[in-house]
């Protein structure tokens, strides 16, 4: 592949712009040293996440230029010379975390605190914010490092191409949103708080249920993403309204509070009732302390950070939040913060995916779009659209 081949990604601006803009193809390079353990991926999908969202809000410290996008999945186009296992042609779905598969954390299958693809603190991911400086897939091509560690391998291309839609969310929303649940104690039989109703959020509500969860209930403030979240048999709960969390619940339960909480919201989350235009980053955890039955679990998917340089109080702009730590310790609850480690479920997942077990772009609702359109999805997903917005940069899909 000759390294004056064209490429388009998707690039952030400043906050409240992104633009579609010709960059660098990509190389079979580290800085100033061979990749020769990468591929380079014509990209097939790619997906807009609320954690873009956050940057593109201006709520990080993300440099204007940033290639964005780190939920991709592509065709091999070419391999470096130590790739083993891999070949040119492979469709493959590539994990959001980039991970060395070297390292102790690596080896003790936490690909998401990978010790060695960033400087600056343990993990990585493409295009995002002090995640390593690592390009973005939200473009036509991409280049993956430590590949036949990394990417997961579709069994078969056609049936990989009928089911991109649902393969697609294998590198980042469906694994996380499951890794929310299983942290969070999910499991057959079981009451399940959903906090949040975008795309995370709806994944995990799929996820209890594939794990066999009694009764999923989803809270959110957009009538069009409660009504996504009953269109899969989920409870829900209008946050909009006065009454108290507790209160909310035992109207569907008969109890006031779940065996298990998933907080799919994170740091831009907003106070519930008449007050729920206002930012309140910690009302989610504190609301999980509030619910989930003392001995419960906590999974905490949803993205809190060191630095919110627009928030509204100087405490929460370095990540500082007001909980109410105490009931929980009281409670005897569990807590799992962090990145999900894809490869930990991503293969399940497939598998789940490809034998009927789950339709998990009908749940999250898949909206394909060309990249040209993607500053409108951006845009539009801002605005609370309940769909899952994926690029298709090749028009592959649609043919």
């Amino acid at each position: 592949m000759t390294n004056n081949a064209s490429n388009r990604g998707v690039v952030y601006q400043g906050p409240g712009h992104v633009s579609v803009e010709s960059i660098a193809f990509p190389e079979l390079a580290l800085g100033n040293r061979r990749c020769d353990h990468g591929v380079i991926l014509r990209v097939l999908t790619t997906n807009i996440c609320g954690s873009d969202q956050h940057m593109v809000r201006g709520r990080t410290t993300a440099p204007q230029g940033l290639v964005l996008g780190h939920e991709i999945t592509g065709q091999i186009i070419e391999c470096g010379r130590d790739v083993e296992f891999l070949r040119e042609g492979d469709i493959v779905s590539v994990p959001f975390n980039i991970a060395c598969g070297r390292c102790r954390n690596c080896k003790e299958g936490k690909t998401g605190i990978c010790l060695n693809v960033n400087p600056a603190r343990p993990g990585a991911a493409y295009g995002y914010v002090d995640m390593g400086g690592w390009v973005g897939g939200q473009a036509e091509y991409v280049m993956v490092p430590y590949a036949d560690f990394n990417l997961l391998k579709f069994p078969d291309p056609d049936q990989a191409m009928e089911k991109i839609k649902d393969l697609t969310l294998l590198s980042d929303i469906f694994p996380t949103g499951f890794h929310g649940c299983v942290t969070a104690g999910v499991g057959p039989g079981s009451t399940v708080y959903v906090a949040g109703a975008g795309p995370v959020g709806l994944a995990a509500a799929a996820s209890a249920r594939l794990l066999g969860a009694a009764c999923v209930i989803v809270g959110d403030m957009i009538d069009e993403r409660l009504d996504q979240a009953r269109s899969f048999g989920c409870e829900t709960v209008d946050l909009k309204q006065d009454a108290p969390l507790p209160e909310l619940l035992e109207s569907i339960l008969g109890e006031p509070e779940v065996d298990c909480f998933v907080d799919c919201v994170g740091f831009e989350a907003h106070a519930c009732g008449h007050d729920h235009h206002n930012e309140q980053p910690a009302t989610v955890l504190n609301a999980a302390m509030q619910v989930t039955r003392a001995g419960g679990e906590i999974g905490i998917p949803g993205l809190y950070v060191t630095e919110d340089p627009g928030a509204a109080e100087a405490a929460a702009q370095k990540g500082s939040l007001s909980m109410r730590f105490g009931l929980g310790w009281a409670k005897s609850h569990s807590f799992h913060t962090g990145q999900c480690p894809v490869m930990k479920y991503h293969r399940q997942l497939m598998q789940a995916i490809l034998f009927g077990r789950v339709e998990i772009a009908r749940a999250v609702n898949v909206q394909m779009i060309s990249l040209d359109q993607a500053p409108q999805g951006y845009a539009d997903f801002d605005g609370g659209a309940a769909k899952k917005f994926v690029i298709d940069p090749h028009a592959s899909v649609a043919a």
